[in-house]
């Protein structure tokens, strides 16, 4: 009777040994912490931005039009309650990645108001913050980069036999991941061009 009894629990420790819960567990946290890396950079890039924009600013009044919209823009990224628990709700994971589109976008339009101002361009407040602005934009794509990878190794980890099984018996379920709304958009080259018409 003791050796079935001892039998079976080393059975059950092989067992549970090779179910994947730690390793999901493991993973997980890794999502989580590359995710605080991603908010840690658009706080950084929120941050940045009401400096260059009144940078900006004071040279470019008249284009009101591209400041308001960075404003704008940083406003709605600002309104949302960015927390780990953001990754595990799509639809509001979908408003996120939405609003920091939208934030990029606005800040590719301020940097074409750059180029069309020499002036603006020469001034080294403006410089020095649009250096820090693209270094944000690059730490921010960094930081991306890495949440992109570490949600992939979850995902492998909660659909690969045998921790499949432990994440059905959990409830776990694999992680949304950064997407691109208009793919096709990506795919077409930028116009370049250098008319001052």
């Amino acid at each position: 009777m003791r050796l079935r009894l001892l039998t079976l629990i080393a059975l059950l420790v092989t067992l549970l040994s090779g179910c994947g819960y730690n390793q999901i567990q493991i993973n997980d946290e890794g999502v989580n912490a590359a995710w605080s890396e991603v908010l840690n950079q658009y706080k950084r890039r929120a941050d940045l931005v009401p400096n260059l924009v009144a940078t900006v600013q004071g040279y470019a009044a008249h284009e009101k039009e591209v400041l308001t919209r960075v404003t704008e823009a940083r406003a709605k990224v600002g309104g949302i309650n960015a927390t780990p628990e953001l990754v595990n709700d799509e639809a509001a994971f979908a408003r996120f990645q939405a609003a920091q589109s939208e934030m990029s976008s606005a800040l590719a339009r301020l940097l074409v108001v750059a180029e069309n101002y020499p002036q603006l361009k020469a001034d080294t407040n403006f410089r020095d913050l649009q250096a820090q602005l693209e270094g944000t934009e690059n730490r921010v794509t960094v930081a991306r980069n890495r949440y992109i990878e570490t949600v992939r190794v979850y995902n492998v980890s909660v659909r690969t036999f045998p921790n499949n099984l432990t994440a059905m018996v959990m409830g776990w379920k694999p992680k949304a991941n950064f997407s691109v709304e208009n793919e096709q958009a990506i795919a077409d080259a930028p116009a370049v061009n250098f008319n001052n018409k």
